[in-house]
């Protein structure tokens, strides 16, 4: 099943009115339209994110699986839609380092926001002396072997 964001789920991105848990924001930021349940719970599974996490999004009607419900989205020339091993490491890494900050609180919002602003691996490289010592060298290590 392919799931993809609704015009709800892109609104609660920006303004982040829904209260998601960081699981769940993790996992919706994942979701794309073009990747299926299967992908986006083996990309974000490393953070905690469950089946019930996703089944939560469709509850509150921020994901769909039918395509026709979704936000509508330009299309990626193909070659952009074939993931490249780099860019699936992003995303782990994406996902791990957004769940990391989130659970600092407030404290954290900062930081946070910069891991969200990260468009490649080099910008999450860019911050990691920053999440390590916001998180702590234990909590930092599964995110050190992703950008590594």
């Amino acid at each position: 099943m392919t799931i993809s964001k609704t015009a709800a789920g892109h609104q609660v991105l920006k303004d982040r009115s829904a209260g998601l848990s960081p699981r769940q924001r993790a996992a919706l930021i994942l979701i794309d339209g073009q990747r299926t349940l299967e992908e986006v719970l083996a990309a974000t599974s490393p953070g905690g994110v469950t089946r019930a996490d996703i089944e939560t999004l469709l509850a509150l009607g921020l994901v769909a699986d039918e395509p026709g419900d979704s936000y509508p989205m330009p299309l990626a020339p193909r070659a952009a839609a074939v993931a490249t091993p780099e860019r699936e490491r992003y995303m782990h890494a994406y996902a791990l380092a957004t769940q990391l900050t989130a659970a600092l609180g407030r404290k954290g919002s900062e930081l946070n926001l910069a891991v969200e602003a990260a468009g490649s691996l080099e910008e999450l490289q860019a911050l990691a002396p920053r999440i390590r010592q916001a998180v702590g060298p234990e909590r930092f290590a599964s995110l050190q072997q992703l950008l590594n």
